[in-house]
């Protein structure tokens, strides 16, 4: 295995569409959400294994979540975990890591990726992500996997790159937002627009030059404890200086600014696992049956159904069609398909009316 490459595991968020399985104190990544036996964040890290050194892949997460990350990942150390005291989007967090990284190793090449994406083929994510390292190796660039899209998806935000480049990787042109649903239908007939899964890799070297030229102040920040990481007293520096970081987006920080970006058009499928309904739409073989985790499922005149509930649970579903259905213990969810979005807005009143206990 390549000692150079790294990994950056993201597993700070919170999952709150998936409520009410995915909690502040429990998120989805810690759950074994498709029922394979292993949580996402157990299913990434060993994804990541496969090609990434084990001591080289360090957990991004919040304080909060460090003995879940220990318990779910044995194999990781302690150092290996790096906790966030407070929530400053993905920027600060990635600046820190990658100058831990540096320190340790100044030809490191990293790739940062989510911990609760579901991906099938992970010979071919492994082959996408080693064509992207060779590239940062040897070339000033930062490099990002986009996902070639299937429908007009408006949950997304998109990649365009430039038309004249051959096969394999090309020069991104520009990052767009997520789009209304006619601008999505015109990306997808123009042909050069990919999905945004979030998957970044770049050399250490190059991420943190990004970060001193187009973020000053972030970099003089952490910059500044460079002698105290990976020692024992980089836990007090954090603790005192993390909270002073911007609050930005990475790729609001770097990708909207830098000139080096390509894209490398993923050969693996992909899912993202951002609600029910795609979780649904993961597991459903394409028959309009429903999807069931854990229960054992008597349906009459019952399909499109999203249903999840502790091993074993007798449900009956009789005369419903296309809602998430979901038991855990002190809340049962019954909520249509359609409105997933607003599961959000749900978990807010279900607090305000009972309890921050639920959240």
């Amino acid at each position: 295995m390549n000692k150079n490459y790294y990994a950056v595991l993201m597993a700070g968020g919170v999952g709150s569409r998936f409520w009410p399985i995915s909690t502040s104190e429990n998120p989805k990544q810690f759950h074994d959400m498709l029922g394979t036996g292993d949580t996402l964040i157990q299913k990434t890290f060993k994804r990541l294994n496969k090609f990434v050194p084990t001591e080289n892949i360090l957990i991004l997460t919040n304080e909060r979540y460090n003995d879940l990350v220990l318990e779910q990942l044995p194999l990781v150390k302690q150092a290996q975990v790096v906790l966030e005291p407070a929530m400053r989007n993905t920027a600060p967090c990635i600046l820190y890591a990658a100058m831990k990284i540096q320190k340790m190793n100044p030809d490191g090449v990293m790739i940062v990726a989510p911990s609760d994406h579901w991906i099938e083929d992970e010979a071919a994510f492994a082959k996408d992500v080693t064509t992207c390292f060779e590239k940062c190796e040897k070339e000033e660039v930062l490099c990002t996997l986009g996902i070639k899209p299937s429908f007009p998806n408006t949950g997304f935000g998109y990649i365009e790159y430039e038309k004249d480049g051959g096969a394999g990787l090309k020069k991104v042109s520009q990052f767009r937002e997520k789009p209304d649903y006619e601008t999505a239908k015109e990306f997808l007939a123009q042909g050069n627009f990919l999905w945004n899964a979030g998957i970044f890799m770049w050399s250490v070297k190059t991420i943190v030059n990004a970060f001193k030229n187009y973020q000053k102040e972030q970099y003089d920040l952490f910059e500044s404890g460079m002698s105290s990481y990976n020692t024992s007293a980089e836990a007090a520096f954090i603790k005192e200086n993390y909270p002073k970081a911007e609050n930005i987006s990475i790729d609001y920080a770097i990708l909207e600014n830098s000139k080096s970006i390509f894209v490398l058009p993923a050969t693996f499928d992909w899912n993202d696992l951002g609600t029910w309904g795609s979780l649904y739409d993961k597991m459903n073989d394409g028959t309009d049956g429903n999807a069931v985790v854990g229960a054992q499922v008597l349906a009459e005149d019952a399909s499109g159904n999203m249903i999840r509930t502790p091993k074993g649970k007798v449900v009956v579903v009789d005369g419903l069609n296309d809602y998430i259905i979901v038991d855990k213990e002190e809340v049962l969810l019954i909520y249509p398909k359609s409105k997933e979005q607003d599961i959000k807005q749900v978990l807010n009143k279900v607090k305000d009316t009972f309890g921050d206990q639920y959240a």
